[in-house]
Protein backbone atom coordinates (compact mmCIF):
# COMPACT_ATOMS: atom_id res chain seq x y z
CA UNK A 1 0.00 0.00 0.00
CA UNK A 2 1.28 3.90 -0.89
CA UNK A 3 1.13 6.86 1.22
CA UNK A 4 -2.16 7.02 3.82
CA UNK A 5 -4.10 9.76 1.94
CA UNK A 6 -5.92 12.00 4.55
CA UNK A 7 -9.13 11.92 3.40
CA UNK A 8 -9.23 8.15 1.47
CA UNK A 9 -12.76 7.99 -1.04
CA UNK A 10 -14.06 5.10 0.56
CA UNK A 11 -15.42 4.38 -3.23
CA UNK A 12 -12.30 4.78 -4.84
CA UNK A 13 -10.82 2.25 -2.51
CA UNK A 14 -13.52 -0.51 -2.93
CA UNK A 15 -13.07 0.12 -6.93
CA UNK A 16 -9.70 -1.18 -6.46
CA UNK A 17 -10.24 -3.87 -4.05
CA UNK A 18 -12.69 -5.26 -6.93
CA UNK A 19 -10.08 -4.67 -9.48
CA UNK A 20 -7.43 -6.35 -7.22
CA UNK A 21 -9.30 -9.32 -5.97
CA UNK A 22 -10.68 -10.27 -10.11
CA UNK A 23 -6.72 -10.02 -10.60
CA UNK A 24 -5.92 -12.84 -7.74
CA UNK A 25 -8.69 -15.01 -8.33
CA UNK A 26 -8.25 -14.64 -12.05
CA UNK A 27 -11.75 -13.54 -12.68
CA UNK A 28 -14.87 -14.33 -10.60
CA UNK A 29 -18.81 -13.68 -10.19
CA UNK A 30 -20.75 -11.07 -8.28
CA UNK A 31 -21.18 -13.59 -5.48
CA UNK A 32 -18.00 -14.74 -5.05
CA UNK A 33 -17.00 -11.43 -4.97
CA UNK A 34 -19.79 -10.29 -2.04
CA UNK A 35 -17.85 -12.81 -0.33
CA UNK A 36 -14.41 -12.53 -1.02
CA UNK A 37 -14.78 -8.35 0.22
CA UNK A 38 -17.64 -8.81 2.47
CA UNK A 39 -19.55 -6.47 0.19
CA UNK A 40 -23.47 -6.89 -0.33
CA UNK A 41 -24.18 -8.69 -3.54
CA UNK A 42 -26.30 -5.00 -5.14
CA UNK A 43 -23.34 -3.38 -4.51
CA UNK A 44 -20.68 -5.14 -5.91
CA UNK A 45 -22.90 -5.35 -8.95
CA UNK A 46 -23.28 -1.85 -9.51
CA UNK A 47 -19.46 -1.57 -9.24
CA UNK A 48 -19.00 -4.03 -11.95
CA UNK A 49 -21.81 -2.84 -13.90
CA UNK A 50 -20.33 0.91 -13.80
CA UNK A 51 -16.54 -1.01 -14.15
CA UNK A 52 -17.84 -3.07 -17.46
CA UNK A 53 -19.69 0.44 -18.93
CA UNK A 54 -15.99 2.30 -18.95
CA UNK A 55 -14.65 -0.80 -20.56
CA UNK A 56 -12.81 -1.74 -17.44
CA UNK A 57 -13.44 -5.18 -16.83
CA UNK A 58 -15.47 -7.37 -19.36
CA UNK A 59 -18.23 -10.39 -18.29
CA UNK A 60 -17.89 -13.76 -20.03
CA UNK A 61 -20.83 -16.23 -18.68
CA UNK A 62 -21.33 -14.29 -15.91
CA UNK A 63 -17.42 -14.10 -14.60
CA UNK A 64 -15.81 -10.36 -14.61
CA UNK A 65 -12.63 -10.36 -15.83
CA UNK A 66 -9.96 -7.41 -15.77
CA UNK A 67 -10.12 -5.60 -19.44
CA UNK A 68 -7.52 -4.71 -21.89
CA UNK A 69 -8.04 -1.26 -21.28
CA UNK A 70 -5.48 -1.74 -18.60
CA UNK A 71 -2.96 -2.96 -21.38
CA UNK A 72 -3.33 0.43 -22.98
CA UNK A 73 -2.91 2.36 -19.35
CA UNK A 74 0.13 0.22 -18.78
CA UNK A 75 1.99 0.54 -22.67
CA UNK A 76 1.40 4.33 -21.77
CA UNK A 77 2.98 4.18 -18.18
CA UNK A 78 6.16 2.52 -18.90
CA UNK A 79 6.71 3.88 -22.57
CA UNK A 80 6.52 7.70 -21.02
CA UNK A 81 9.20 6.16 -19.03
CA UNK A 82 12.65 7.50 -19.86
CA UNK A 83 14.33 4.65 -18.16
CA UNK A 84 12.79 1.85 -19.94
CA UNK A 85 13.27 3.35 -23.06
CA UNK A 86 17.20 3.88 -22.49
CA UNK A 87 17.54 0.95 -20.69
CA UNK A 88 15.85 -1.44 -23.47
CA UNK A 89 18.47 -2.30 -26.05
CA UNK A 90 21.46 -2.39 -23.26
CA UNK A 91 19.19 -5.00 -21.94
CA UNK A 92 18.56 -7.08 -25.53
CA UNK A 93 22.64 -6.64 -26.03
CA UNK A 94 23.45 -8.35 -22.31
CA UNK A 95 20.63 -10.83 -22.77
CA UNK A 96 21.68 -12.09 -26.19
CA UNK A 97 25.76 -11.88 -24.53
CA UNK A 98 24.51 -14.11 -21.44
CA UNK A 99 21.09 -16.73 -22.86
CA UNK A 100 20.23 -15.33 -19.17
CA UNK A 101 17.12 -13.81 -18.10
CA UNK A 102 17.63 -10.04 -17.66
CA UNK A 103 15.52 -7.55 -15.30
CA UNK A 104 14.98 -4.01 -14.99
CA UNK A 105 13.78 -2.91 -11.64
CA UNK A 106 12.16 0.54 -10.02
CA UNK A 107 11.38 1.53 -6.44
CA UNK A 108 7.87 2.72 -6.02
CA UNK A 109 5.78 2.88 -2.80
CA UNK A 110 8.57 1.08 -1.26
CA UNK A 111 8.11 -2.18 -3.15
CA UNK A 112 10.25 -3.28 -6.49
CA UNK A 113 8.62 -3.28 -9.50
CA UNK A 114 9.99 -4.95 -13.05
CA UNK A 115 9.37 -2.32 -15.81
CA UNK A 116 11.33 -4.73 -18.15
CA UNK A 117 12.55 -8.40 -18.37
CA UNK A 118 14.65 -9.51 -21.48
CA UNK A 119 15.03 -13.15 -22.20
CA UNK A 120 18.58 -14.83 -23.42
CA UNK A 121 17.74 -18.00 -25.32
CA UNK A 122 18.55 -20.14 -22.12
CA UNK A 123 16.71 -18.42 -19.26
CA UNK A 124 14.51 -19.68 -16.98
CA UNK A 125 10.64 -19.36 -16.79
CA UNK A 126 10.08 -16.79 -13.62
CA UNK A 127 6.00 -16.14 -12.44
CA UNK A 128 6.74 -12.93 -12.26
CA UNK A 129 6.42 -10.60 -15.12
CA UNK A 130 6.61 -6.53 -16.34
CA UNK A 131 4.40 -4.83 -13.47
CA UNK A 132 4.88 -7.58 -10.68
CA UNK A 133 6.17 -5.93 -7.35
CA UNK A 134 8.37 -7.21 -5.07
CA UNK A 135 9.92 -6.85 -1.48
CA UNK A 136 13.35 -5.28 -2.20
CA UNK A 137 15.08 -6.98 0.77
CA UNK A 138 15.49 -10.16 -0.57
CA UNK A 139 16.52 -9.63 -4.17
CA UNK A 140 19.56 -8.30 -5.84
CA UNK A 141 18.21 -5.66 -7.79
CA UNK A 142 15.85 -4.50 -4.89
CA UNK A 143 19.27 -4.69 -2.14
CA UNK A 144 21.13 -2.56 -5.14
CA UNK A 145 18.34 0.19 -4.99
CA UNK A 146 17.95 0.09 -1.20
CA UNK A 147 21.71 0.47 -0.87
CA UNK A 148 22.01 3.98 -2.03
CA UNK A 149 18.46 5.54 -0.64
CA UNK A 150 18.29 7.52 2.84
CA UNK A 151 18.55 5.24 5.80
CA UNK A 152 15.72 6.86 7.30
CA UNK A 153 13.53 6.09 3.82
CA UNK A 154 15.33 2.45 4.26
CA UNK A 155 13.76 2.25 7.62
CA UNK A 156 10.52 3.45 6.53
CA UNK A 157 10.38 0.95 3.93
CA UNK A 158 10.93 -1.72 6.26
CA UNK A 159 8.83 -0.34 9.09
CA UNK A 160 6.09 -0.44 6.17
CA UNK A 161 6.59 -4.14 4.97
CA UNK A 162 8.32 -5.74 6.77
CA UNK A 163 10.91 -8.54 6.17
CA UNK A 164 9.54 -11.48 4.65
CA UNK A 165 11.19 -14.71 4.49
CA UNK A 166 10.28 -15.91 1.08
CA UNK A 167 13.03 -18.55 1.12
CA UNK A 168 15.55 -19.86 3.75
CA UNK A 169 18.17 -17.22 2.52
CA UNK A 170 15.99 -14.77 3.29
CA UNK A 171 17.60 -11.46 5.08
CA UNK A 172 15.23 -11.00 8.21
CA UNK A 173 17.26 -9.23 10.21
CA UNK A 174 17.34 -5.38 10.13
CA UNK A 175 20.58 -4.79 11.33
CA UNK A 176 22.17 -7.82 8.82
CA UNK A 177 20.64 -6.07 5.24
CA UNK A 178 22.57 -3.09 6.51
CA UNK A 179 25.24 -4.43 6.76
CA UNK A 180 25.13 -5.97 3.33
CA UNK A 181 23.75 -2.69 2.16
CA UNK A 182 27.27 -1.23 3.13
CA UNK A 183 29.12 -3.82 1.24
CA UNK A 184 27.31 -3.21 -1.73
CA UNK A 185 28.05 0.39 -1.41
CA UNK A 186 31.51 -0.59 -1.45
CA UNK A 187 31.58 -2.93 -4.79
CA UNK A 188 28.61 -1.43 -6.45
CA UNK A 189 26.86 -4.96 -6.79
CA UNK A 190 24.41 -6.55 -5.16
CA UNK A 191 23.56 -10.58 -5.28
CA UNK A 192 20.39 -12.64 -4.90
CA UNK A 193 21.62 -16.02 -3.66
CA UNK A 194 18.63 -18.28 -3.22
CA UNK A 195 16.98 -15.51 -0.76
CA UNK A 196 13.37 -14.76 -3.05
CA UNK A 197 13.07 -17.79 -4.97
CA UNK A 198 14.93 -21.14 -4.30
CA UNK A 199 17.62 -21.98 -6.92
CA UNK A 200 17.54 -18.79 -8.66
CA UNK A 201 20.52 -16.66 -8.10
CA UNK A 202 21.23 -13.07 -9.63
CA UNK A 203 23.79 -10.59 -9.67
CA UNK A 204 22.41 -6.25 -9.68
CA UNK A 205 24.03 -3.18 -10.25
CA UNK A 206 22.35 0.00 -9.44
CA UNK A 207 21.66 2.96 -12.28
CA UNK A 208 22.00 6.32 -10.38
CA UNK A 209 21.48 10.01 -11.55
CA UNK A 210 24.19 12.83 -10.59
CA UNK A 211 23.58 12.65 -7.27
CA UNK A 212 23.98 8.96 -6.80
CA UNK A 213 20.27 8.72 -5.96
CA UNK A 214 18.66 5.00 -7.19
CA UNK A 215 16.73 5.60 -10.28
CA UNK A 216 16.61 1.71 -11.14
CA UNK A 217 18.42 -1.62 -10.76
CA UNK A 218 19.47 -4.14 -13.86
CA UNK A 219 20.51 -7.52 -12.88
CA UNK A 220 20.98 -10.70 -14.69
CA UNK A 221 19.19 -13.69 -13.14
CA UNK A 222 19.73 -17.78 -13.76
CA UNK A 223 20.39 -20.70 -12.19
CA UNK A 224 22.77 -21.46 -8.76
CA UNK A 225 24.05 -24.46 -11.70
CA UNK A 226 24.76 -21.33 -13.98
CA UNK A 227 25.15 -18.29 -11.25
CA UNK A 228 28.22 -18.86 -9.73
CA UNK A 229 31.62 -18.56 -9.30
CA UNK A 230 33.82 -16.36 -11.61
CA UNK A 231 31.12 -16.10 -13.48
CA UNK A 232 28.51 -14.54 -11.07
CA UNK A 233 31.17 -12.95 -9.19
CA UNK A 234 33.17 -10.96 -11.55
CA UNK A 235 31.92 -11.42 -14.82
CA UNK A 236 28.56 -10.22 -14.67
CA UNK A 237 28.71 -7.04 -12.69
CA UNK A 238 31.57 -6.12 -14.90
CA UNK A 239 28.93 -6.52 -17.73
CA UNK A 240 26.04 -4.83 -15.39
CA UNK A 241 28.13 -1.73 -14.95
CA UNK A 242 29.45 -1.30 -18.45
CA UNK A 243 25.38 -1.09 -19.59
CA UNK A 244 24.97 0.87 -16.17
CA UNK A 245 27.26 3.24 -16.95
CA UNK A 246 25.91 3.84 -20.55
CA UNK A 247 22.24 4.03 -19.42
CA UNK A 248 23.36 6.74 -16.72
CA UNK A 249 25.09 8.76 -19.60
CA UNK A 250 22.08 8.67 -21.71
CA UNK A 251 19.84 9.90 -19.47
CA UNK A 252 21.51 12.48 -18.35
CA UNK A 253 23.03 13.75 -21.82
CA UNK A 254 20.27 13.05 -23.97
Amino acid sequence: MGKRANNPVKSVVTTFDILQTLRRLDGAGVTELSNELDLPKSSVYNYLSTLEQEEYVVKEDGTYHLGLRFLDLGRYVRERDDLYETARPEMESIAEETDELVNLLVEEHGQGVYVCRVRGDQAVNVAAGTGHRVALHNTGLGKAILAYLPENRVDEIIDNHGMSADTEHSITDRGELKDELAEIRDRGVAFDREERIGGLCCAAVPILDLEDRPIGALSVAGPTSRMKGERLESDLPELLKSAANVIELNLTYS
